[in-house]
């Protein structure tokens, strides 16, 4: 049975109801927000997943429009991040190590030679504490990441709050560390705005305010160099179908399987909430905006589901079946002076934000 967490505004509340339990006993809980329009979102404290979000179509009729399980199991074994909170550095750090203050820091590597999205037991797999937020349809989930967790340094206190508003899903990340440390936090949902499960996005619209991408190398590290978007795939600064993109031929597209790769933000000063980029699903009308405080994305186009992953309703999840909007800071950052800061010193606070807007057209 769900209990009510809302208070009774009878606009904006939470429920909750026991979800499942993991091989370790532990009881996973779902969290649903809710807005005063019916569109809703389910949220476990594992993970921070997002299972479910319900948004409404242009004659108002609402669809799941992101990838997800019918259950608990797979979440636990499965390793394409879905729906997850991931950390504590999300993307590739080269070889899983980089310096700190002089210091060698080593990773474990759970992706070839490299450390991908917080290691092999990322803040994805973590049993979050949930606590309601103060603001209305909100909810707050707090970790605990202790020092060497993964290698990393530093006892880190960590949470990622999810807010419904009347049309938006706001994810808003923050943390503190105990010793200098490195964090990079994003959210791995894969959408798909038709809200049909058999369909892909290839016939999505994709707008990016990007002129450059990072190049990378054979390996999907960044090398350090900026790739102009100009007369390439990656060119989306004008609304174009993402199938039209991967179906050229590139190097880059060759080294992802499709997009895997990060779009550089123009600058901004820092913690300014910018529009980086928009998706479009003519049929049904959805339209979905990104806005963020980062200064880039990465935007994967679930090159690696290969119809093993069975989603919900017991659908084979096929190549380009979502796509992910990782709003965050540069992969291996930490072995890049010339990238945007990523350390975290004791006494310092890190704040980000990212809003996913949905309307229609």
């Amino acid at each position: 049975m769900g209990t009510d967490l809302s208070g009774g505004t009878g606009h904006h509340a939470v429920s909750t109801r026991v979800y499942g339990r993991l091989e370790s006993g532990a009881a996973v809980t779902e969290y649903t927000l809710t807005n005063r329009a019916g569109m809703f979102a389910k949220v476990l404290d594992y993970g921070g997943i997002v299972t479910e979000l319900h948004v409404p179509d242009r004659a108002g009729r609402l669809a799941d429009v992101v990838l997800g399980f019918d259950g608990l199991a797979p979440y636990e074994s499965q390793h394409h991040y879905i729906g997850a909170i991931v950390g504590r550095f999300a993307g590739r750090i080269a070889n899983g190590r980089f310096s700190l203050h002089g210091r060698d820091v080593i990773l474990a590597r759970n992706h070839g030679a490299h450390h991908l999205h917080g290691g092999t037991r990322g803040f994805d797999k973590a049993l979050w504490k949930a606590d309601l937020a103060a603001e209305p349809g909100g909810l707050t989930l707090s970790y605990h990441s202790p020092a060497a967790e993964e290698g990393y340094p530093g006892n880190l206190e960590a949470s990622v709050t999810y807010t419904l508003t009347d049309d938006e899903l706001r994810v808003a990340y923050a943390a503190r560390t105990d010793a200098t440390t490195v964090v990079n936090l994003t959210q791995h949902s894969y959408f798909n705005l038709s809200g049909e499960p058999d369909s892909d996005i290839r016939g999505h619209r994709l707008q990016v305010r990007a002129d450059d991408i990072l190049e990378l190398d054979e390996s999907k590290v960044p090398t350090g160099i900026y790739l102009p978007v100009q007369d390439t795939p990656f060119d989306f600064r004008a609304a174009s179908p993402i199938g039209e993109g991967l179906d050229q031929s590139h190097e880059q597209l060759h080294i992802g399987r499709g997009y895997d790769h990060y779009w550089v933000l123009p600058d901004e000063e820092d913690n300014t909430l910018v529009h980086a980029l928009s998706l479009e699903h003519e049929r049904s009308g959805r339209r979905l905006e990104v806005l963020t405080t980062e200064p880039g994305v990465q935007i994967y186009t679930g090159n690696y589901l290969n119809g093993t992953v069975i989603g919900k309703g017991n659908h084979a999840s096929l190549p380009h079946a979502g796509i992910c909007f990782e709003t965050q800071n540069f992969p291996d950052a930490p072995n890049h002076s010339e990238f945007p800061r990523t350390t975290l010193e004791p006494g310092e606070s890190y704040h980000t934000l990212t809003v996913f807007r949905f309307t229609t057209q």
